[in-house]
C-alpha cells in the first residue's frame, strides 16, 4: 500500500498555493503510488471559524494596512507572539484532529503556520504518528512559524536557518532547499520564442506588472505614472483576481501610448516572465523566487508592512531587484534601468547565483530519508 501524503495549505493570496502545487509535483514523481491530497486549511469546507478569520484577513490588508503591520510586529517577539501563537494552535486544534481522522497521513507537510502550529502543538501530546514538515514560503522567520516539535524546516535562505537555530529550533531539523516553485519555473526560457507566443514584439522592451493572486500593489497608478515614457513600451499587466484591477487596466490601453496586454487570472506566468525584461511588482515570495529561478531582473513597490518588507530586502540585498521606496519616481527608475543593458544583465547574473531551482526535489528527498517506517505510522490518541 502506498504512503499518505496530506499537504496543509491556505489561500491568503497565492504564494501558499502554489508552493504546495510544486511540492505535489515532486511528490507525485518520486511516489507514484502515494495517496496525495492537498487542504486549504482556510477554506469554508475546512472549519468555518478559519474561513471567517481569513476574510477578516483580506478585508484588514485592503482597508487598515497599517493595522496588520502592527499585529505583524506585535506578535514578532517570543513573549507576545509564543502567547498569541499558543491560542491560535489551540483554536485550530480541531480543524486539524478532523484533517487527521479524515486523512490518516504518513506525512504531513504544511505551508502556511496557523496549521504548522495546531500539528506542532497537538504532536508534543501524542506518540508517534506522522513525519511533519513546515515549509516557510517567505523570506524570513515569524514567531508564528517557531513550532517545535515539527520534525522538518525548510528555509530559502542562510540567514532563516540562523534565525531558527536563535529562536531554539534543532539545526539537525532545519534544511535549506529555497523556496519551491513549479517544474515550469525551474529551467530559464528563451526570450524570443516566449514572445513569439505571446504576440509580443521582439524589438521593444517588455515590463510585466504583476500583484500576486490577489492584484493588489496599485498597478493602475503605475500605469499612469508610466505614461511620461516617452518610449513605446510593452506593458503586460496580471490582474489576477481583482475585477477592478482588470477593468481599470483595460480601460488604461484604450488611451496609452504604450502597448497594454491585460490577462486575469492566467497558468502562463513563466511564459510572461521568460518574455520580460523587468518584473514590477509587490513582493510577495513566491513570485519573487519564480522571476529569480528565470533571472528576472526586478522592481519592488507597494510591499504588504511585514513579511513581505522582508522579502524585498532580501532580494535587493542580493543584487536581483531594485526596492522603490515611498516617493520614488517608478517611471524614472524603470527608463534608467531599461536603458542600462550592463545593469539589467548583472540582475540577472544575481539572480542566477541566488536562485536553487532543485528546492522540491531536495524537499522531497530530505522526506524520503526521514520516512523511517517503523517510526512513523498511524496512531488512536486523537481525544
Amino acid at each position: 500500500m502506498g504512503k499518505k501524503f496530506l499537504i496543509i495549505t491556505a489561500s491568503v493570496g497565492s504564494g501558499h498555493e502554489k508552493a504546495a502545487g510544486a511540492i505535489a509535483e515532486g511528490v507525485r514523481k518520486s511516489f507514484p503510488h502515494a495517496r496525495l491530497d492537498i487542504v486549504d486549511f482556510m477554506s469554508w469546507h475546512t472549519s468555518a471559524v478559519n474561513a471567517l478569520m481569513k476574510g477578516c484577513y483580506l478585508k484588514m490588508l485592503a482597508m487598515v494596512p497599517n493595522l496588520y503591520e502592527f499585529m505583524y510586529q506585535f506578535t514578532a517577539g517570543k513573549r507576545k507572539g509564543g502567547f498569541i501563537q499558543l491560542l491560535m494552535a489551540y483554536a485550530m486544534s480541531i480543524s486539524i484532529k478532523n484533517l487527521l481522522r479524515r486523512y490518516e497521513p504518513d506525512v504531513i507537510i504544511c505551508t502556511h503556520p496557523f496549521p504548522a502550529e495546531a500539528v506542532s502543538h497537538l504532536s508534543e501530546r501524542w506518540r508517534r504518528r506522522f513525519l511533519s514538515a513546515a515549509v516557510i514560503t517567505d523570506y524570513s522567520v515569524h514567531q508564528m512559524w517557531i513550532c517545535p516539535h515539527m520534525d522538518l524546516y525548510f528555509v530559502g535562505c542562510d540567514f532563516m536557518e540562523k534565525q531558527l537555530i536563535a529562536d531554539g529550533i534543532n539545526q539537525s531539523t532545519i534544511h535549506v532547499t529555497g523556496i519551491p516553485v513549479a517544474q515550469c519555473f525551474q529551467h530559464e526560457l528563451n526570450k524570443v520564442q516566449c514572445r513569439q507566443k505571446l504576440n509580443l514584439a521582439l524589438e521593444k522592451p517588455v515590463v510585466l506588472m504583476m500583484g500576486g493572486g490577489l492584484g493588489l500593489g496599485r498597478i493602475a497608478l503605475a500605469l499612469e505614472q508610466l505614461e511620461i515614457i516617452g518610449e513605446s513600451l510593452q506593458l503586460v499587466v496580471v490582474a489576477g483576481r481583482n475585477k477592478e484591477l482588470l477593468r481599470r487596466a483595460e480601460a488604461a490601453r484604450q488611451h496609452s501610448h504604450h502597448k497594454i496586454t491585460v490577462y486575469g487570472y492566467t497558468d502562463k506566468i513563466n511564459q510572461l516572465m521568460g518574455a520580460a525584461d523587468v518584473l514590477l511588482t509587490k513582493p510577495g515570495a513566491l513570485t519573487l523566487t519564480e522571476a529569480m529561478s528565470l533571472g528576472l531582473p526586478m522592481l519592488l513597490h507597494e510591499p504588504i508592512p511585514g513579511p513581505e518588507t522582508d522579502n524585498a530586502r532580501y532580494m535587493s540585498g542580493c543584487g536581483v531587484a531594485i526596492w522603490l521606496h515611498a516617493g520614488d519616481n517608478v517611471a524614472y527608475i524603470l527608463r534608467q534601468l531599461l536603458g542600462d543593458r550592463e545593469k539589467l544583465a548583472a540582475m540577472g547574473e544575481a539572480a542566477r547565483i541566488a536562485r536553487k531551482p532543485e528546492a522540491v526535489k531536495e524537499i522531497v528527498e530530505v522526506i524520503k530519508e526521514n520516512m523511517d517506517l517503523s517510526n512513523y505510522g498511524y496512531w488512536s490518541d486523537l481525544d
